[in-house]
């Protein structure tokens, strides 16, 4: 189980991640600031109305689809921002995250090159 994350992580381009994470978190901010300033759409019904007889049936219908479609435009619009907010999160979260895994590189770059050095000095000794 663990050969297939290490087989699947290596097949990362982790340089392209890392270069760029800053532009999906920004990406992610302008979708939030362009999504979370659009106010929901109105939910007040102000249809028209006829003076025909037969119209006023149709009317009393087509004015009570259009009042369901509006409630079920303002629950969309509120999923539009719920799943804004999390893009942005989990950006933001992906951009600490890639911080972090660089950290660790450049940890383990200057671990391996002390290691080397040790080996070499070790040879030296016994040798």
């Amino acid at each position: 189980m663990a050969i297939g994350w290490l087989t699947v992580l290596k097949m990362v381009p982790w340089g392209d991640v890392i270069e760029n994470a800053p532009k999906v978190a920004q990406g992610a901010k302008k979708l939030w600031s362009s999504v979370g300033k659009k106010a929901p759409p109105d939910t007040a019904s102000g249809g028209a109305q006829t003076s025909v007889a037969d119209a006023v049936g149709s009317l009393a219908q087509l004015q009570a689809q259009v009042a369901e479609l509006q409630v079920a435009t303002a629950a969309l619009h509120q999923q539009m921002l719920d799943s804004s907010a999390l893009i942005k999160t989990l950006a933001e979260q992906n951009a600490v995250l890639v911080q972090r895994v660089e950290v660790n590189r450049k940890r383990l770059l200057g671990l391996a090159a002390v290691v080397v050095v040790l080996l070499i000095v070790l040879g030296f000794k016994l040798f």
